[in-house]
């Protein structure tokens, strides 16, 4: 299963960034929504063809999937997602925020995110998510990393005073 952590810069290329990214996501176990689209595609080998550049990823759930670190490459190229879940992804951690809210296309378009029972996310990485500067809506739950929970918060609503947080933390 390795192979579906690696990214292929020149599939990336060759088919465009957002069916790339379907593709790494689906492999994971990560379900997508293409813009115009109300279905959420989960099967990979369902995934819709058409001319390059047709389906664009609008949102991402990533419920129970094995997407980690090494794939985010995969995001890079992606102008279209508004949504992000991340429930229960035991390779979630700190950095993987970092990386997703350092880029650059996800800071223009992400307008809401959820981060619920990823283990591994602690204060550090909710923090960087102040870098994704349209995000209106952001839904925090079960993540025992979260140690200083007053001062995250602030952090985040100062950086971001249009966002707003729903916490179920206890």
């Amino acid at each position: 299963i390795l192979f579906s952590f690696l990214v292929d810069y020149e599939r990336i290329k060759s088919i465009g960034p957002d069916r790339a990214a379907a593709e790494w996501l689906l492999r994971c176990g990560a379900k997508v929504r293409f813009q115009g689209f109300e279905r959420w595609h989960q099967d990979y080998n369902g995934l819709p063809t058409g001319p390059l550049g047709r389906y664009k990823i609008q949102a991402i759930d990533a419920t129970e999937s094995c997407i980690m670190y090494r794939g985010f490459d995969h995001l890079d190229g992606l102008e279209h997602v508004e949504e992000i879940k991340l429930i229960k992804c035991v390779y979630i951690e700190d950095a993987c925020l970092e990386r997703l809210s350092a880029i650059q296309n996800l800071q223009d378009s992400l307008n809401t995110m959820e981060v619920v029972s990823c283990g591994n996310v602690t204060d550090k990485g909710v923090i960087a998510l102040h870098r994704l500067r349209n995000l209106e809506s952001l839904f925090l739950s079960d993540l025992p990393g979260i140690s200083d929970r007053q001062t995250t918060l602030d952090r985040l609503q100062t950086a971001l005073p249009r966002l707003d947080i729903t916490l179920d933390l206890d």
